[in-house]
């Protein structure tokens, strides 16, 4: 009875990680079982597999290479197969370029182009946040702690550098890491059912991404 009850615990503890490396598809495709998004208008997202030398786990990434520097453009590659309610979802990320932007995120609770969480972090402004895009508005939710206003957390982020940004999402609480370090947490209930995850960059953010690892809870 005591086995039993363990593995029926455990059953509804994280499940294994899966992790998408990006190497079966050829330079140049888009992988199967993703589809191209963006939040807002301008020029259309490209979103591709390339070669890079420097890569995790090589020999490809994932990159979005266009470079239409509208302000308020949310390129998106959202992953289709599987649905969260709670979980997490981790990245590697390089940021290659970009004058307004340097931005790379991950994407949960996607219900579509215009209803979603993110949390990206930016080269350019050295920083880490964590929003809700509601019907289109990108609004910023504070940390646990901070005062209501505050715009996420100050964090070095290097360019041309393999870093990861994680979240970890359970029912209204949302913990991010940056290279496997807690940096802040996020309470907010404004989409408590389950939806797809993915990856985001902003305006004219050229970004490379690697191992791609998500799992339930």
């Amino acid at each position: 009875m005591r086995i039993a009850l363990a593995l029926w615990v455990m059953g509804w503890g994280l499940t294994a990680a899966e992790t998408i490396r990006f190497d079966s598809a050829p330079p140049g495709s888009l992988p199967a079982d993703w589809t191209v998004a963006m939040t807002h208008a301008g020029a259309a997202p490209k979103w591709e597999v390339r070669k890079d030398a420097t890569a995790p786990s090589k020999p490809n990434v994932l990159a979005q290479v266009s470079s239409d520097p509208n302000d308020g453009r949310f390129p998106l590659a959202i992953l289709n197969r599987v649905r969260y309610q709670d979980g997490e979802v981790s990245v590697k990320f390089k940021a290659v370029a970009g004058k307004t932007d340097q931005a790379a995120g991950v994407v949960w609770r996607y219900r579509d182009a215009n209803n979603y969480y993110l949390v990206r972090a930016n080269a350019l402004e050295n920083n880490i946040v964590l929003y809700k895009v509601e019907n289109g508005n990108r609004i910023s939710l504070a940390p646990k702690g901070r005062p209501p206003k505050t715009y996420g957390v100050r964090h070095r982020i290097p360019s041309r550098t393999w870093n990861i940004l994680k979240v970890s999402f359970k029912k209204s609480r949302f913990e991010i890491y940056f290279d496997h370090r807690k940096v802040f947490e996020v309470e907010d209930s404004t989409f408590t059912g389950e939806g797809k995850v993915g990856l985001w960059t902003k305006s004219d953010s050229v970004t490379y991404f690697d191992d791609f690892q998500f799992s339930s809870k």
